[in-house]
């Protein structure tokens, strides 16, 4: 049976302010990885909240739809064709980055089976026996080329790196350190992590983001992180922006 939380968001004591525009709702989810059963729970949830939403509501994904979880195909074909209560940005993540590499050069596959690669072909209904013993590259790619759809794919190769409003940034990973945001490097924004996750100092605007998996969302001065390990925790979490205000709203698995 799928249940859901409602937790307030703390107020953030930060050293500049952080609002969006007037008359403007912003709901940030944290990475999917296959679990479109999350997905289609927590869309449900926003979908009873737009009575009483402002003029504007959008929805930013933070990326990483694929790998993972079972149902890759699934969150990629709602997403594709906009299947979703509220307009939306759906950003990329390193995953999707992965995906786009593997579908021009199956040596990609020797890494990616191993952080969820496999459950992505297998959604698809790619054969993945070979592949898990370290076999049949290349007839994999092509298998997969052939399934995947048009549609998908320009999906996927359309999701954009940023999106930013009134004082927030969001991204998939993080951005680095000392570099303007609108400076930021691709490989930082869908791979970094140590080096922007110790990072203590300020950027021109709070950093939503993902990636990292943690057991709850880390709420930092200078940074957001809602990446709750939908995959393996059945918890998607979205951060609910509106203002100057934040709450966050939870949908698992019992």
């Amino acid at each position: 049976m799928t249940i859901s939380r409602f937790a307030q968001f703390q107020t953030l004591q930060i050293g500049f302010p952080t609002v969006l525009p007037p008359n403007l709702r912003i709901y940030a989810i944290g990475d999917i990885h296959g679990r479109a059963d999350l997905l289609d729970a927590l869309a449900r949830q926003i979908e009873d909240e737009l009575a009483s939403a402002p003029t504007e509501t959008l929805t930013i994904f933070l990326g990483d739809y694929v790998d993972r979880g079972l149902q890759s195909s699934t969150v990629v074909e709602w997403l594709s064709r906009g299947d979703f209560p509220t307009p939306f940005h759906a950003l990329r993540g390193n995953h999707e980055e992965i995906l786009l590499r593997f579908l021009d050069d199956d040596s990609v596959l020797d890494g990616w089976r191993k952080f969820g690669g496999v459950e992505t072909l297998h959604s698809y209904g790619v054969d993945v026996s070979s592949v898990m013993r370290g076999k049949g590259y290349e007839e994999a790619r092509r298998a997969l080329v052939a399934r995947f759809p048009d549609h998908h794919r320009q999906f996927v190769v359309e999701t954009p790196l940023t999106a930013s409003y009134g004082d927030y940034f969001f991204c998939h990973a993080g951005v680095k350190p000392g570099v303007p945001l609108r400076d930021q490097k691709a490989e930082d924004l869908l791979w970094i992590r140590e080096e922007f996750l110790n990072f203590r100092g300020n950027w021109e605007k709070l950093i939503v983001h993902g990636h990292t998996p943690v057991s709850e969302p880390e709420v930092l001065p200078n940074r957001i992180n809602i990446d709750t390990g939908a995959f393996a925790t059945s918890v998607l979490t979205a951060l609910v922006l509106e203002g100057d205000s934040r709450r966050m709203l939870f949908t698992g698995r019992n």
